[in-house]
Parts: structure tokens; sequence; C-alpha cells
């Protein structure tokens, strides 16, 4: 049973996960998997196979055809397809992006369909058409149409302005230059205005427009150097080399006009890594892949001119590929409001029918007997009844609150405003400052429950620094004199007696100085020989300045080859087998006899070199976990260098073992006649050279280890504090190493070394085990559930799991299967066919099952870094976790390969730096430094949710403290309905009246301090739990609401049952009754708002009072004559006010009323406040004692513990082979350019020479 289950998920036995490779490329097979063949005769799966297999593989995947320099190729109608109808558009993209949703024309009509979307506005507009119906209307047009217009006014505008910057942002992108073959010359042309099959000339320092294929550059053997920050957010320089064939005869612009080439290749895909295609050019095909591919986004570096033809543009590059889909975001407030909508409307419903049938008895009951009722209309009271229902719904419409949306809008736009002008948020060095780049989830920060972030460029600074080394068993680089005495202050060393020195490097040790300058030790001359000749670091020198710029495969590399700079053993220059040095000041020159590059199963590079006396050396450098395997026996100085890569390692360095060994000429002759052999090799060349290099790389003498610091951003280890102490959990997704990313891990204290570390393999075990478990309780009872709740590990130690992206391909079944695997046999019969959709079934239930036990383990982890993931596994495992978890995401990037994560993320915030914009223009908050998370989340994100929560909850109890007076008001005027308020009353409540104060709640109250709030991180717990707005608090507004409702009608009727005024007048009239009650409830609501008001200030005060005083002076000038003289149909309250407010009863009334509704309200405050304080309210308490002894927030140490091997294998050179192969070829070195016949003459002289040596 077991074995038929597992046969379907399992695979392929013998690929087990490499931790040291990225996974399969993203959507590689895809098309093959998805794609299901039509179930025919068994007869044509034969036929069907021959022809497959009968065609050119190739022609199989590459479908889309360029054509250089031919834009009438394109018009073929087998490159068109049809759009809607018979409307047809080629299949090639333009190159220019659109991100905009409106133009002049469609911003009208489109932006009011989307606002009528929203269920409240077009719940409004069939009101407004309703209130156009005499029969059913006792309110005026204007109570709906005002509030409607500004609604929809206010909304437009923001929206207007949101497009605007988009339209100014694509503009920005679209209107950049390049130079394009137009007419037979290169001539500027606009970004927007390329099309594939152009060929391009693109110049140093500039962005690459669109994905073009490499044709020819101004460097040997048409190099190109490429920064591939926007794509990756790695700012090591790679190289692209193009075609020979189109360097030699592609270098003049008339050649470039000329060029006729057909490209065939892959469909757009996001594959940055791959790229199969094949040129046709004069009879003869060339293969294509992904080092002969400028993409997108590149910045051309060290190369002043390069050439190249556009094979996909605009929306068909890969890096728009891997943007991910744009979603819609909306925050759990936003769905919690709209149901609670809903929820409004169902009532309004139930209670308009209730009255409606009140009215209906009223009706055969008293209505009929009343002659002085009757109103010429002889409609039967069922009927009546009936328009009563649609009048009701017009009478209770302010139950459903149309200025909740405009001033949820106004509040937000106000708290992003806020985010925008903090100058705590501010990073001066790049002149960034926070931007909230959408204004609808500024509550949600105020919410977050897991944050996912990449590594390099967002929690480090990409910048690597020498730091510390062991020479011969002593360590070097704490703060000491030059007589070897630590310093208590530090004292930059001066680097002046050195000419090469970069005037950047910091180093405070004194003593290694002297010992260099004095000549004495030799093992620290050799072993800063040996980090200034054992490298791929190419060095190029400026023309202005003649400063040396290296140019390095990875960022430590460079790191120590500018340390041995610094230090005087300067890296000058190198030929195809020589390399030239500066040792102190001393210019020399060594043969290089071989280069044996770094990969990432070798883990280490060496470099052969015959040095001036004819001694034949090896230097090499690499992790101490492969070099001490490799050193001679009798190696005084293993334990003093071991103990020294412990204590460097407890610092969170990142180390690397140097070595040397003398080779004698023989055994260099006998190795180096394998070498060469290796190096022909047409098959598995790479093992045979790893092989060889195996020979050669033993009986090392060690010299000593480097530690370099890969930098954090400041602040990074006391922000990730600080929101674990706000319980949310911090996940690492990066492409990085996994012993770089375990590294920084424990840098940024994410780990600690009592952390207990889960690995790949054991994840696979534990779930392994669970699913087993799980599938026995499934057999044992069919009816039982698969979930099982207990956790997956026992006790309450810290953990933390670390996972490669091979591993999570594996564990959550996303592994790609190959193709021969999807050659089945077609179903014959019904039968089977039910089988195989039943096994599908099956294996579809048993992965989602395998990924929510995932996902369930990695959460019971504090920590958990995810290392080797490709963009889609990033965005995979984020919504993984919003899947299983209905837990709020953050992710927060700075590269290319982030933004699909922080698409798929609730919130997404991008970091400007040195990474390029992709991830800020992606993200929906951006700002300079991972450190100023802590300030948007547990400050902003904090403050905004209160603030939302508290608007919510009182402009639900003001709307029906306001509206349910008309139904106490019904029960006397037989379901009418008629008003209890004017008109002018009813159009004006929510406008002017109530609106101001709760707005500026909404948008300044703060419960404690900035500081308090990223003192005491538990405060922001509350968001998480969704504690402080919900259903349960919807509804205690809206018993709240009743509350105040029955009191300003009851008090008031029962005042104005039996009353004389004191000129004998009875004030009881029904305009009186509506002023009184009126006057009531905006006294209430104002002094209800300054009760919730934690934070005052002088315009909360102005507000609440102002929205008073403006009630009475409207009141006043609409119940004054005048106006009623020039409209009077529209005021007809005329003098009401003066009258009935010069009466001193009613006033006693009114704060009656005003005591009733408050005093039980502070009651309660005082006690909730006493008795049952939160977390805020006793930090408000002790404020002033907490802003005495305001202390500055303390980094807390990890406790030391010595010989963690696991943390020092984190160097990290290039992820991909170096430099070693270009050196060695001489295909790298400058020199002036050979003639055409002379390049030939020799190829052909090496040919004929070729048989005769053999």
């Amino acid at each position: 049973m077991i074995s038929e289950r597992d046969s379907e998920t399992t695979f392929d036995e013998d690929s087990q996960p490499n931790d040291e490779v990225m996974p399969y490329s993203d959507d590689e097979t895809e098309d093959e998997l998805d794609s299901q063949q039509p179930a025919v005769e068994p007869g044509q799966n034969r036929i069907n196979r021959e022809v497959e297999e009968s065609r050119e593989p190739l022609k199989k995947d590459c479908s889309w055809q360029v054509k250089a320099n031919d834009p009438h190729f394109y018009e073929q109608p087998r490159f068109r397809r049809t759009v809607f109808l018979c409307f047809k558009k080629s299949k090639y993209a333009g190159n220019a992006i659109k991100t905009y949703k409106y133009n002049p024309i469609t911003f009208l009509p489109l932006n009011l369909l989307e606002q009528f979307k929203r269920a409240a506005n077009f719940y409004f507009l069939v009101l407004l058409i309703l209130q156009s119906i005499p029969q059913i209307s006792t309110l005026s047009w204007y109570t709906t149409l005002v509030p409607l217009i500004l609604v929809l006014g206010i909304t437009a505008v923001k929206d207007l302005v949101d497009d605007i910057a988009r339209h100014r942002m694509d503009n920005e992108v679209n209107n950049r230059t390049c130079e394009v073959i137009r007419g037979g010359r290169f001539k500027t042309t606009k970004w927007k205005d390329i099309k594939v099959g152009d060929v391009v000339r693109l110049k140093k320092n500039t962005f690459v427009p669109a994905d073009t294929l490499l044709l020819s550059s101004s460097e040997p053997n048409s190099l190109c150097y490429v920064e591939t920050a926007e794509l990756d957010g790695e700012t090591n320089l790679k190289f692209k080399m193009a075609l020979e064939v189109t360097h030699r005869y592609l270098q003049e612009e008339s050649a470039m006009a000329d060029f006729n080439g057909l490209i065939e290749c892959e469909e757009p895909n996001n594959r940055l890594d791959k790229f199969t295609g094949t040129l046709f050019w004069r009879n003869t095909s060339y293969p294509l892949d992904a080092d002969k591919i400028l993409l997108r986004g590149c910045k051309i570096r060290n190369t002043d001119l390069c050439h190249g033809v556009v094979i996909f543009a605009g929306a068909d590059t890969k890096i728009m590929k891997n943007s991910g889909k744009t979603r819609f975001k909306r925050t759990k407030i936003d769905s919690l409001m709209n149901y609670m909508v809903y929820t409004i409307f169902v009532v309004l419903i139930l209670l308009s029918a209730g009255l409606a049938i009140g009215h209906t008895y009223w009706e055969q009951q008293i209505g009929n007997s009343s002659w002085y009722l009757y109103d010429a209309q002889d409609f039967s009271p069922p009927y009546r009844g009936f328009l009563n229902f649609w009048g009701y719904i017009i009478v209770l419409n302010t139950m459903v609150p149309i200025s909740l949306y405009v001033s949820v809008e106004v509040i937000r736009l106000g708290q992003s405003y806020f985010i925008n002008w903090d100058l705590q948020m501010y990073y001066p060095e790049k002149d960034t400052a926070a931007k909230a780049r959408t204004t609808t989830l500024n509550e949600q920060l105020g919410q977050i429950h897991y944050i996912f972030s990449d590594k390099t460029g967002t929690l480090t600074q990409n910048i690597m620094t020498f730091k510390k080394c062991c020479i011969n068993g002593q360590r070097y680089g704490d703060c000491r004199d030059g007589a070897g005495q630590l310093q208590s202050h530090p004292e930059q060393v001066d680097f002046s007696w050195n000419t090469y020195a970069d005037g950047k490097f910091l180093f405070y040790d004194h003593y290694l100085i002297e010992q260099i300058k004095s000549g004495k030790e030799p093992e620290i001359q050799k072993f800063f020989f040996l980090l200034a000749i054992c490298h791929t670091v190419m060095v190029d020198t400026s023309d202005d300045t003649g400063q040396l710029n290296y140019q390095a495969a990875s960022p430590d590399e460079g790191a120590l080859v500018t340390a041995a700079r610094n230090f005087g053993y300067v890296f000058l220059s190198r030929t195809q087998n020589t390399i030239t040095i500066s040792e102190m000041g001393v210019e020399r020159t060594y043969d290089v006899l071989a280069i044996l590059d770094f990969n990432s199963d070798r883990k280490r590079m060496s470099v052969i070199v015959r040095e001036a006396g004819g001694t034949i050396r090896l230097y090499c450098k690499g992790a101490d976990t492969v070099i001490y395997e490799r050193l001679h026996p009798r190696n005084l100085k293993r334990e003093a260098t071991e103990e020294a890569l412990d204590i460097f390692a407890s610092e969170t360095l990142r180390t690397l073992c140097l070595c040397y060994r003398d080779i004698s000429q023989d055994e260099f002759e006998a190795w180096n006649k394998k070498f060469v052999a290796a190096s022909v090799a047409t098959t598995n060349r790479d093992e045979a050279l790893d092989k060889v290099y195996e020979e050669i790389e033993k009986n090392l003498i060690l010299l000593g280890a480097t530690a370099i610091e890969d930098k954090l951003q400041d602040g990074v280890p006391e922000t990730i504090a600080r929101l674990s102490k706000a319980d949310i959990k911090i996940w690492v997704l990066t492409g990085d190493k996994k012993e770089t990313a375990e590294n920084i891990g424990f840098s940024c204290e994410l780990l600690t070394d009592e952390t207990t570390i889960c690995y790949g393999e054991d994840t696979s075990a534990l779930l392994q085990t669970r699913m087993e478990n799980q599938r026995n309780r499934a057999g044992s009872s069919p009816h039982s559930s698969l979930r099982m709740n207990e956790p997956f590990f026992q006790g309450s130690r810290d953990r933390a799991l670390i996972i490669t992206g091979s591993w999570l391909n594996e564990i959550l079944l996303e592994k790609k299967k190959k193709r021969k695997k999807l050659k089945l046999k077609f179903p014959r019969t019904a039968e089977e066919k039910k089988k195989q959709t039943e096994k599908r079934r099956r294996a579809e239930a048993y992965k989602e099952q395998q990924q929510q036990n995932f996902v369930d383990l990695a959460c019971e982890c504090r920590a958990v870094i995810c290392c080797r993931v490709t963009p889609k596994q990033k965005a995979m495992v984020v919504e993984l976790v919003k899947k299983y978890k209905k837990a709020i995401t953050l992710a927060i990037g700075d590269g290319a390969n982030d933004v699909n994560m922080i698409k798929t993320a609730h919130i997404g915030v991008g970091i400007s730096g040195q990474e390029g914009m992709q991830a800020v223009m992606s993200s929906d908050y951006s700002f300079g430094q991972f450190r100023y998370l802590q300030r948007l989340l547990l400050v902003h994100g904090r403050w905004s949710y209160i603030r939302m929560c508290k608007f919510l909850r009182y402009f639900f109890y003001k709307n029906f403290a306001f509206t349910l007076v008309h139904i106490w008001y019904s029960f006397f005027n037989g379901f009418s309905a008629q008003t209890t308020y004017e008109d002018w009353f009813i159009t004006l409540y929510n406008v002017l009246y109530s609106s101001l104060p709760v707005l500026l709640v909404g948008l300044l109250d703060q419960d404690v301090s900035d500081k308090l709030s990223l003192r005491f991180p538990r405060l922001y717990v509350l968001g998480q739990k969704d504690s402080l707005f919900n259903y349960k608090k919807f509804f205690l507004s809206l018993l709240h609401g009743a509350v105040t409702s029955l009191i300003i009608f009851f008090i008031p009727y029962g005042a104005y049952l039996k009353t004389m005024g004191q000129d004998g007048e009875a004030p009881s009239d029904y305009q009186s009754f509506a002023v009184t009650a009126a006057s009531s409830l905006i006294f209430v609501v104002n002094f209800q708002i300054g009760l919730d008001t934690s934070y005052w200030t002088f315009v909360n005060a102005f507000s609440v009072f102002g929205s008073i005083a403006l009630y009475f002076g409207i009141t006043f000038d609409f119940h004054s004559a005048g106006i009623h003289v020039l409209f009077p149909s529209g005021f007809q309250f005329t003098g009401t006010a003066p009258n009935a407010l010069r009466q001193p009863y009613l006033w006693l009334t009114m704060i009656l009323s005003v005591a009733v509704c408050l005093l039980p309200v502070v009651a309660l405050r005082f006690l909730a406040v006493t008795v049952w304080p939160l977390e805020s309210d006793r930090i408000q308490r002790n404020r002033k004692k907490y802003v005495a002894e305001e202390q500055q927030w303390k980094r807390r140490q990890s406790a030391f513990r010595r010989g963690v091997s696991g943390r020092r294998s984190a160097y990290a050179f290039s992820h991909q082979r170096g430099y070693a192969d270009l050196i060695a070829s001489g295909r790298s070195i400058r020199k002036k350019r050979a003639p055409l016949d002379a390049v030939l003459g020799s190829s052909a002289a090496e040919a004929r020479a070729a048989p005769e040596t053999s």
C-alpha cells in the first residue's frame, strides 16, 4: 500500500539535493508538465513518437525567431496573434513599459466605474435615484448628493495624483536613450522606440535597454563586463563574451547595418540563468547560451562600447517576466470593514421591513379611521407599508456611512505623509527619505507576524573589509601600538608611506605594520605576497588619476587583494602567463604556470608561480575544512591557527586559510602534462581538472588565516532583537551560499551559540516521520483528519531552520520531473482514466499536506534561513505562510530578484541602496536602511493601527447614535418615515458637525510616544491579535450607539411632555424638539471623541469646540428669516433655534442628556484603567519616570563558545568559477587587434601543427 502511494510522489533517488547549487530554473519544463496530450488510439501513439523523434530537438524548444535589421520580417501573419474577435497584433512586445491605469480619455469613466464597484458608493447612487421619487421620499435629494459628490471627488483626485506619478516614472524609463541602427547609421533613439531585431550600441556605465545578444565590444575577444545589481543584488562584475565570428566581422558600423543573422531561441521566460538558442548566419549555425546575452537592467562596466541585437523587448524581457503579477493589496481591516458594511445593510433592510409592517398595521387600525390624516390618495395599507419600506431605506441610510471610505482615505494619506516626513527614517549618506509608495496599507504595518528579508544589500552592505588575520600562529588586528601593547582608544594606522594605498582602508594594529616594515618575519611577507598573487582579480588603471581599480569575481577576493595592496604588496598588472607585483615598493614580475580555479566543490583556489631564483611554488587559499585535510602532518602552528579561527568565528568574521608548498621541477613537469591533457578533454573536463588539481594540492604548509567582515548595515542586530520582542518572526531568504547565510545569521543575532540548528536533511526526516504517522492514523480511522497538532520539537529550546533551495524543492515536492518521465502511456479505458485522475488527486493532497507540515515545522523555529533560493522560491515560501498560517506577512529586499517576493507578501518594502531601484519600484514602502524597519512597524505601523481602530469604532458609534433616533421617533408618528431632525442637519452631520475631531484622532492620536513604542516592543502584540477592532468591538459600538440614541430621544421627549416656557409658550412643538435632540447629539458625540483622545493638542481641542460652535453658527443662520425668504422650500425651520435655545429649561434638558450619556462611559474607563489596565496604560502612567531614565539601547553580546566549526566555512568566493579560464586563455588582456588575415593565418598554422605534434 505504501509503495503505491509513494510511487506518485517520490522522485529520482540519484538526485540528492546539493546545498551548493541553485535549484532548477524557475519555469523549466513547466510547459511539458502542464500540457496533457490528447487521448488517441494506441497505434497513433507510435506514429506521434516517431514524428517527435525525427524532428530536431532544438526546433521543439526554439520557436522565437529574430531577424536582425529587418522590421518587415515581423509583419508575417505567423507572428501575429488574435487579441479580440478579428483584431490581431504582433506577438513581439514593444520596449515601452506601462504601469499607469488611466489616460485623459479613460480617466473619468474608468475611475467612476471602479468607485461604483464599492458597495457603499453604489448603494448611495441607488438611494439618490430613490430620493427623486416623491411618493417614497421624505428627505431632500441634496442630503445624499452633496456627500456622494464629495466622496467621489476626493477619491478621484487621489487616484489622479497616484496615476500621474506612475506616468512620470514610466516616461522617465521609456525616454532614456541609446544608439540604434536606423537607415544604415547609428542614431540616438528612445528606449520606447526600440524593437526586436534592432542592432544597438551601448556605452560604458549605461543600462541595457532590452534583452540583447552581444555581437561585439571594444574589449579583447569582445568581452563585456556587466553589473547585475538590478537583477540579483550583487555588485561584483560578471563578464559576457560574444561569438568569435561576430567578434571578427561585426566591428564597423557598416558591418552592423548589413548584419542579417536569424536567431532562433526559446520563448520569453523568467529564467535569469538560462538561455538556449542558435544564430544562423552565412550558411552556418552557431550555438547561443546565457553567457552571450545582456539582460535588461544590467549596467555596462569597464567596457567602452558594445553592440548587440535585441531578442526580447519590454514585457518579454527576463527582468519583467520575473517581476510577478501586480496584486491588488487590501488590508485585513478593509476586508473586515466591508463585511461590517454588509452587516449594516442587512440590519437596515430588517429594520425598514419591520417598520413598514408597523406602518401597515397602524394604517389599518388608526390611519383609515382618522379623517384629518386623509391625503387624497386611496392607497391600501399594505401598499402604503411597501412605500414606507423604501422611505425608511432612505431615512435610515446614514447607518451605512458614505463618508467612512473617504475619511479612511484621508487618514491613510495623512499617515503616509507622516512616514515620508519622518526625519528619523532619512538616510543622509544616500540622500534617501522614507517613502510610502501606497496609501492603502498603513494600518496593516501594525499587524505583521512574519518578515521575509533578503540578505545581500538588505541586512548587509555587500561591502567586505579585511579586519583581522593570524600569521604563523600570531593574531593581528586588535587595537595595538607599535610595540604590541593593547590600546584603550583605537588609533587609525597611517598608510601614507605607501603610495598605492587606496585611502579608504581602516586598520588599528600598528604592531603588524611595524613587523611588515622591519622585514624580519618572512612568514608575514609570504602571507601578504600570497594575497597579492593568488587570485583571479582584474586590474584597470583610471586614465585621469592613474588610480588602480580592481574587478573581482567576488567581494571577498577584492577585499583580500585590496588589503595586501594597503600593506605594501600591490597587484599591478597581469598578462596571460605573468603577474606583476610591487613588494614594499619593489616591482617584480612572476611567471604564472597554472591557475587552479575555485569552484563550489573544491572550496579553494591555487596558483603555481616560478619565482626569481627559479623556485616553483604553489600558493593556495580556501576554507579551513578543506585546507586542514591537505596540510603536511608536521605543521607546527596548526593548533594556534585553529584557535584563532574559532575566535574569528565567534566574532562572526568570514575566514580563509592560506598555505603554500614548494614543488620540484620534475614533479611540476609530470603534473603539467596531466594538467594540459585534462584542459583539452572533450568530455567531463571539469571533473578531470579537479582530479588533477587534487594531486598537486597536498602536503601544504600553513601560513595563517584571514578574517573578513561582511559588513552588516548599521543597527541590524538591534532591529532584529526589537522585532523579535514584538513577537515578529524573521525569515531570511537569499540566493547566497549556506555558509555565508549562516554566518550572517550569527552576525545579526538571528542565531546565537545557544541556538539548535536544523538543516535540510533533518527537516526531511522529521517530515517523513510525520507523514507516515498521519498515514497510519488515516488508515486506522478513515474519518480522522490528517492534521496533527502535536509539535515537531519537544521542549522550549531556541531553534532555527537553515534550508537550501534544493532541499526546499525536495521537501515541498516542487522538483521538476525529467522529460523521460513524461512519456506516459495513454489510458485505453474509462477505468484507467479514473485511476489516473484519482492518482493525481492523491498526489496533490499529499503535496498539500507535506507543504502544510513544513510550514508548521518552520513556524516552530525562532528563525528560518533559506539559502540558494530562486526568486520564484522566495515568493513560494511567502505564499505558503500566507496560505497555511493566515498571517500578515512583510517582505523586504533591494534587488530585482526580490520583486516577486515583495509583490506576493501583504506588504512589500524596498531598500533603495546600491542594488538599483527595481525592488523599490515594486514596493509599497521604501527607505535607505534595514534599521528603519523597526520605526516603520513599531511606531508608524502601531500608531496607524491604533488610530484606524479608534476611528472606526467611534465612526460606527456616532452614526448609530444619530440614525437610530429615527426608529424611536417612529413609534410616535405612526411609522410614517418622518425624520426626527431637520434635513440640513442630516446633510451636514457627517460632513461638518462631527467629522473633524474624529479625523484628527485618526491622524494624530498616540497612546505612548515614539521612544516608548520602541523601548517596549511588546505593545505591538495588540495589532497581531486584532484586539482593537473586530466583530465584538463593532457590536459594542452598535450597542453604545443604540443606548445613546435612546437617551438623546427619550430625555427630551420626557422633558417636553408637559412643559411651559418662561414666556408662557409651550416649547413642545416638533421643530423645537428636533433642535433639542440635534444639539444634545452634537454635544455628546464631540465630548465622546474628547474622552477617546489620548494625545491632546491645540488642534484637537479646537476641532471639538469648533465643531460645536460651527453647528450653532450654521443652525442660527439656516433658521433665520432672511434665508427663508430667499429659499422658502429649502429652509422651513424659520426662527426655531433662536426661540427654543433661549429657554433655560431646554439647556438643562441638554445637560441632563449629555451627563447620562457620558458619565457611565467615564466611570467604565476609570475602572478599566485602574482594575484591568493595558500595557499602554501602565507605560502611560509611568511615562515621566521612563523619560527621566531614558537610556541608549545597548546591544546584547552573544555568549562565547569555542570550537564551533560550523561557523567558519563562511568564505565567499564567487558562486561560479572565477576569471581563471579567461586569464589563462589571454582573452581578457588588452592588446592591439591583429589584422584578420593574421588571425586566420595563425589559426591555420596551429591547425596544421596539431597533427604533426600528435
